[in-house]
């Protein structure tokens, strides 16, 4: 009997930005319109797309074995899993999202001391009442069923929210009054499938795989060559892994270079290694990178 791993991807605005990784990671997930059934190119792996809200206690309960959903919601759902990687990564970026306190311009809620005896609305609803009751304070928290952000100095006096950018909450006149915490995506598994030996090298393969194509989406490639005169100068300037590839070329007393570099620096660096005597730069891109 062959065995399947099932796997629970998040629907909704991390959707986009999962799908690009999976790809990245060498696996090809294709979903149909709004279908929640998606394929994936590996037969041996069962997707589903499902609101990230909802894998954590799915997980948990076994329904899968392994999904992807933000630290933040796996804290709301008390969730009792094994957090198998953490992949920084979200909508809009490379970077957690923040879950935020946040208040209108001009309120008089400028801490959390502040919302004694207040109301708050949120989807977050545990993770606030555990931010409250850590700091001592006592207020109602409801349950947001959406449009939170709209709620804040009619409906209710403060918010609990994710955000990327804070430009949603700007953009609605509210203010960020504390930060509760950070949150990135998370590969979670199921204690029991975790137990199983294939399951559990299934899991780590595909970890590994996640991993480093988010490595790899950080990095560039960098080729060029120098003249032996110049080797030992450029040689200093270049950031490594380890240490650069170096290669004799046919024409004597040149070299050919090959590192990784962060793919913000590259932009830097290419001028001056231009300036010291490089010469047939190339940049490129890598798929995966494995540390």
């Amino acid at each position: 009997m062959k065995k399947i791993l099932t796997l629970a991807l998040p629907k909704g605005s991390l959707q986009a930005s999962t799908m690009e990784l999976f790809s990245h990671a060498g696996f090809e997930v294709s979903g149909n319109g709004r279908s929640y059934h998606v394929t994936i190119d590996d037969d041996e792996i069962e997707a589903i797309l499902i609101r990230a809200q909802e894998i954590p206690r799915y997980v948990q309960l076994g329904v899968f074995d392994v999904g992807i959903s933000g630290n933040d919601w796996i804290t709301e759902n008390r969730a009792q899993v094994v957090e198998v990687s953490e992949l920084i990564y979200a909508k809009q970026g490379l970077r957690p999202v923040k879950i935020v306190l946040a208040a209108p311009e001009g309120s008089e809620i400028r801490s959390v001391k502040d919302l004694e005896g207040k109301r708050i609305a949120t989807e977050l609803v545990n993770l606030t009442k555990d931010y409250l009751a850590s700091n001592g304070v006592k207020a109602e928290v409801e349950f947001s069923w959406g449009a939170t952000e709209i709620k804040a100095g009619t409906l209710v006096d403060a918010v609990v929210e994710i955000t990327e950018t804070g430009s949603t909450l700007r953009s609605h006149g509210l203010s960020i009054v504390d930060i509760i915490m950070e949150s990135s995506p998370k590969l979670i598994a199921n204690k029991e499938a975790w137990e199983d030996s294939w399951k559990k090298e299934k899991i780590n393969s595909i970890a590994l795989l996640l991993e480093s194509a988010l490595n790899a989406s950080r990095k560039v490639g960098l080729k060029m060559n120098v003249s032996k005169e110049g080797l030992e100068k450029i040689l200093r300037m270049l950031p490594a892994i380890k240490k650069p590839t170096v290669s004799p070329l046919a024409e004597e007393g040149w070299f050919a270079i090959e590192t990784i570099v962060d793919r913000r620096e590259s932009k830097h660096l290419i001028p001056e290694l231009k300036k010291i005597g490089a010469s047939g730069i190339v940049e490129y891109s890598i798929n995966k990178l494995i540390y």
